[in-house]
Order: C-alpha cells, then structure tokens, then sequence
C-alpha cells in the first residue's frame, strides 16, 4: 500500500513531463479513480488513506490539504513527505505501468470532467452521500468495500462487452 502522496506526486509528475494541467481537483480525483481500479483489479487498497464523500465529491482529504494553497492554479512542482526534503515516489514497476495507464485514460480530461465522472449516480460517492442525506459538508468515510464493487462492476461490464 502506498501513500496517496506517492501517487499524486506520479501524476504530478506526468502533468510536469507532459505540460497536461493538473489542478489541485484533479489531482484529487486522479487518486480516488486510480485508487478504486486498483481496488478492482487487486482486491486491495492502492492508498491507506480512505476517501470521504464531501459535497463537490469524492476527496483523499491529505491531498486536498497538501494542494489546497493552489487554488484551480496548475500544480507546478512535486511535494516534500513533510518539511524535510525527501519526496515520496512510486518505485515499482508494475504499479508505474497500472499509474500509466490511468495517466493514459483520465489524464487528458479536466478536474470538472473527472469530478462528473465520479458523481454519477450509484456511484460511491453518490450512494454514500444519499445515505449520509446530502450533508453540506460531507466528510462520511466512502467504504473501500463500496469503491471495489463499483469498480468490479466496471470491469465486468467492459469484458461483458469485449
């Protein structure tokens, strides 16, 4: 399991190599997605942090804080663990290539693009929110188990189709 800053710090990686906008919302919804795949596809969490259902969607609340300060601006450099100088970054390979792909797949479109994608209904997000009755606020925890069954739901559908 890695940190959902090893990951952002990925795709702020790719967003630096690539010139692709990356805003501090999408960032956010780069890491729940490649987060419920991974849950899809491994059957374990890709981060430790959970995901909680606030009311613009789904948000890894240590991203929102970390990035918070850029505002809609694009996020222009990788992110220290803490004040110390070390950057948290993915190593393995195999989980490179999955983080790639999502890369490859959402990487193009806008934080608003991602954010509709992840607010559909029967979504996690929307479920938890209907159950938690739309709270302003938000903040109820959305359940790895809720996240992967959505995600196998997904999967699925795509091998039904191939």
């Amino acid at each position: 399991m890695k940190t959902a800053l090893e990951i952002a710090n990925y795709f702020i990686e790719k967003s630096l190599g690539t010139g692709e906008e990356l805003t501090p919302m999408k960032l956010n919804k780069l890491v729940y997605i490649a987060h419920g795949w991974y849950l899809g596809l491994a059957d374990r969490p890709l981060i430790g942090e959970g995901a909680q259902a606030w009311k613009y969607g789904p948000v890894i609340p240590s991203i929102y804080h970390r990035f918070k300060s850029y505002g809609g601006a694009q996020i222009n450099s990788l992110e220290p663990a803490s004040d110390m100088i070390t950057i948290p970054e993915v190593r393995d390979g195999e989980l490179k290539e999955f983080l790639q792909r999502i890369w490859d797949v959402y990487g193009h479109l806008s934080g608003l693009q991602l954010s509709s994608l992840t607010h559909q209904e029967g979504t996690p997000w929307s479920v938890v929110r209907s159950r938690s009755g739309n709270r302003e606020n938000g903040g109820a925890l959305i359940p790895n188990d809720l996240i992967k069954q959505h995600y196998k739901e997904k999967i699925n559908a795509r091998r039904k189709a191939a």
